[in-house]
């Protein structure tokens, strides 16, 4: 089972939070610049810890280089990820 979610992703902010929706995408406010690849590792870091997966569970796979992205993450559900994600509290 893998989620695969569309995510928007605005980087340099205060912290690293879940900014609600944006359209049909979750919109993402990321601490790190998007330079050498910190945004993405900060996102993949953020992903991993609110959903409660293994860093290497999270994948970027498509929009590494721009703010929309689609990432998959292995043992979740797309509708479980998302009610997660935006309710801001860990899976159970």
């Amino acid at each position: 089972m893998k989620a695969r979610l569309v995510l928007q992703v605005a980087p340099r902010a205060r912290a690293t939070a879940v900014a609600g929706r944006y359209g049909a995408a979750i919109k993402l406010r990321v601490a790190a610049p998007p330079v050498g690849g910190a945004a993405n590792a900060e996102l993949v870091r953020f992903l991993a810890e609110r959903l409660g997966v293994s860093r290497s569970a999270v994948t970027i796979v498509a929009g590494a280089s721009g703010p929309r992205k689609t990432v998959e993450i292995a043992g979740l559900g797309t509708e479980a990820a998302s009610r997660v994600l935006l309710a801001g509290k860990r899976p159970a």
